[in-house]
């Protein structure tokens, strides 16, 4: 029997230990593993290798993944060359099933955000045999009450806000820093509330910069003349709608968020006469070692999907609820986003501390 892994989407601390969890599991039952390169692409371009144990030792505790990822290559909206060099896209799911076929694989794990995971649902749909493991820093899945990579992100931006502490203080500023999370606000209050911010912008609870500059005046009468400010890159600006850095053509997102952070320093130095600082953490967060944590939940959900795959029970997911790591369809996996809840405990927990959300 054979069974193949591959992981999608950006890449997320934890991967490697997801895919040397899964590959232990089912090589110590005698299962072949093959896996894929660069997520879907490597299915369909045929870039596949045999993983052995010798290949899947030592992973435990390294960042990004061995196989490589992307978040472009849509079999269903494939990018292909013409003769004069232009770019096309087209439906590559049929020779995706194909080169499954051919190489008879009994499932294939695919480790991805919500845009993998939808892919793999689709393909479940047309007949391929697929279960899914939820991968994101974002944590908005809500199908799962945690994803792996998101306690690595949220300590990374954490240790970043110790640090402009500091030289906020040192200088008397208003120090800005954006962080990941689309979407959501996960990262912005988890690293907001860890790091002692003093406001937090999320795309959940809409804010004026008037407020804002209430809270840094209220701490400079309380003779505290800096300010450390978390936003998260998909906070609306004022007047509603997230600041677009890009658009990338044929992505199945194609808006890349950015720029939010800079807009605030801005208004925050207009409003308030105060001197602001911008630091935008970017792909920093997606890398490095993955914490303990992280690497317990991914070693568990690598079990658990490759159980799932020898059990035949394709398409769905591994997902954590509550101490559990469970089963859900793959649908259920991708019906809904997973936001901050605007009157939630860590919401009230934050505000009872003093913490602004500029509203």
């Amino acid at each position: 029997m054979r069974m193949g892994i591959l992981t999608g989407g950006g890449d997320c601390p934890g991967l490697n230990a997801v895919i040397r969890a899964a590959a232990k599991t089912l090589l110590s039952r005698g299962i072949e593993v093959y896996g894929f390169k660069d997520g879907y692409r490597g299915v369909i371009e045929k870039q596949w290798a045999p993983l052995d144990r010798a290949a899947v030792s030592g992973l435990l505790h390294r960042g990004g993944t061995i196989l490589g990822s992307n978040n472009r290559d849509n079999p269903f909206n494939y990018p292909a060359h013409t003769a004069d060099g232009a770019i096309t896209y087209c439906d590559a799911s049929a020779t995706l099933l194909e080169n499954l076929r051919s190489l008879e694989l009994e499932c294939t794990i695919a480790i991805g955000g919500d845009g993998t995971l939808s892919i793999a649902q689709n393909l479940c749909s047309r007949g391929a045999h697929l279960v899914g493991v939820p991968k994101t820093i974002d944590n908005d899945l809500a199908a799962t009450d945690q994803t792996f990579g998101f306690v690595t992100a949220v300590a990374t931006a954490t240790d970043a806000l110790d640090k402009l502490h500091t030289t906020a203080e040192s200088h008397h500023r208003v120090m800005i820093l954006e962080v990941m999370g689309r979407y959501a606000g996960w990262i912005a209050l988890w690293s907001g509330i860890a790091g002692g911010a003093d406001v937090i912008l999320i795309p959940e609870i809409p804010w004026s910069i008037a407020r804002v500059a209430e809270k840094i005046h209220a701490r400079q009468q309380e003779g505290k003349l800096f300010s450390i400010i978390v936003v998260a890159e998909g906070a609306s600006a004022p007047g509603g709608g997230q600041v677009v850095r890009e658009r990338i053509a044929g992505s199945g997102d194609p808006l890349r968020l950015g720029g939010i952070g800079e807009v605030v320093r801005r208004l925050v130095e207009q409003e308030t006469g105060i001197e602001a600082r911008i630091t935008v953490l970017g792909h920093v967060q997606r890398g490095g070692t993955p914490l303990v944590t992280d690497r317990i939940l991914a070693t568990r959900f690598g079990v658990a999907a490759a159980e799932l795959a020898l059990e035949g029970r394709f398409g769905h997911m591994v997902a954590l609820r509550g101490t559990q790591v469970i089963t859900v369809p793959l649908t259920e996996a991708t019906s809904r986003p997973s936001k901050v809840s605007a009157d939630g405990q860590l919401v009230h927990a934050a505000r009872a501390v003093g913490i602004s959300f500029g509203d």
